[in-house]
């Protein structure tokens, strides 16, 4: 294969009118200069220029590769600089995945805020219960929630949160680990332990897992809705069940005792080259 370099040693040549000035432009000896344009002629197997000891000369498949070979250029150019915006200016698209909760309350929220910042930059957001392949679906940054595991991808982490054990009114009341225990559970298909800490410091573990709970979902807004319904105690965010406890909807249990806070955190693919509008949402989402 033909290396653009050399394309662009006869564009200089044809335009400076002699190897020792496109020498100059280039910035190389006139013996690399003439060395490329004869392997150039080589690899194509055809003259583009006819030497004299006075002046160079285009041949007619010269001047007609040379017409093709500056638009070409200009076209390589332009997409060499087009790829390196995506990482230099907010342009383009960025693609966020996160869940249908979390995309609701917080996610929609930043994104409006953000767009308003750079109108160049269109989003696409897709929300999700199910945990998206950054790579095979073309994902940009995904903002997940709870304890993070091992990743092939780079993490950042935005910011913490409480999670806290409610129930209907119904079951208001309950000041231990033991009497929550007793109580129907409503488990989250990816949750299956939690580390909590009694009012005297002692740690234990919960288990609201799916073969513990009498009703499983893998969406916290349904298991939130169970909750309401009275179906058990469910283990949810502060920030998606404040709404609820304050109206009296929901109630919290062990008000004495506290689980372990849960994380937010931004993923990325681990590529050499941090594209400018992913690093600007993740400092954006973490201000």
């Amino acid at each position: 294969m033909v290396s653009l370099d050399r394309f662009d040693t006869f564009k200089a040549v044809v335009e400076a009118g002699s190897l020792t000035a496109a020498a100059d432009v280039l910035g190389q000896t006139r013996a690399v200069v003439s060395f490329n344009l004869k392997r150039l002629e080589a690899e194509l197997g055809v003259t583009l220029l006819t030497r004299s000891t006075r002046q160079l000369a285009l041949t007619d498949a010269g001047e007609r590769f040379y017409l093709r070979c500056t638009r070409m250029l200009e076209e390589a150019r332009l997409a060499v600089e087009e790829a390196r915006s995506e990482h230099s200016q907010l342009k383009g698209t960025l693609r966020i995945t996160t869940t249908v909760e979390y995309g609701l309350a917080v996610v929609v929220p930043a994104v409006e805020t953000f767009r308003g910042l750079h109108p160049e930059l269109n989003i696409q957001l897709s929300t999700s219960s199910s945990h998206a392949d950054l790579i095979s679906e073309r994902f940009d940054v995904a903002i997940r929630l709870g304890r993070m595991l091992d990743s092939n991808h780079r993490a950042v982490q935005l910011s913490s949160y409480e999670i806290l054990a409610v129930a209907a009114p119904g079951f208001a009341g309950v000041a231990t680990l033991e009497e929550l225990e007793q109580l129907p559970k409503l488990g989250h298909g990816r949750l299956t332990e939690l580390t909590v800490l009694d009012p005297a410091g002692h740690e234990h573990l919960y288990r609201p897992g799916p073969g513990k709970a009498s009703l499983v979902a893998d969406s916290a807004a349904i298991l939130q809705a169970f909750a309401v319904r009275g179906h058990g105690v469910a283990i949810l965010p502060q920030w998606l069940v404040q709404e609820d406890l304050d109206a009296g909807r929901l109630v919290r249990l062990l008000p004495g005792y506290r689980f372990a806070p849960q994380g937010v955190y931004a993923l990325y693919p681990d590529t050499r080259h941090l594209p400018l509008k992913v690093r600007a949402f993740i400092d954006f989402m973490k201000g």
